[in-house]
């Protein structure tokens, strides 16, 4: 298989732990305050290509989850975007007015 191609199959896992992580934290208890409209654009915001970009290419970002879920799995992945992406998330949230 191509480097290229198991970079996309990577980042193609990645999205969906991405996905899945980003939509139990919006259903926390933290977070029951949140609309339905809020949580929708939270999450778009969450897993676009725009904020993932602030951390670098958005394939690769997504990657990386990826590998981490392939080598220990979806706590190991969490716990990655928990110390990666998620208090960059609440910053980038707070400044577009959002209480999380």
């Amino acid at each position: 298989m191509s480097s290229e191609r198991q970079l996309r199959d990577q980042a193609w896992i990645g999205d969906a732990v991405l996905a899945l992580f980003v939509r139990e934290w919006l259903l926390t208890n933290e977070l029951v305050h949140l609309t339905e409209r809020d949580r929708s654009q939270l999450f778009e915001l969450f897993t676009s290509n725009r904020f993932l970009a602030s951390f670098g290419e958005p394939t690769k970002v997504e990657a990386s989850i990826g590998r981490v879920f392939a080598a220990s799995g979806l706590d190991a992945a969490f716990a990655h975007i928990r110390e990666t992406l998620l208090e960059r998330f609440k910053q980038v949230a707070r400044n577009r007015g959002f209480r999380v």
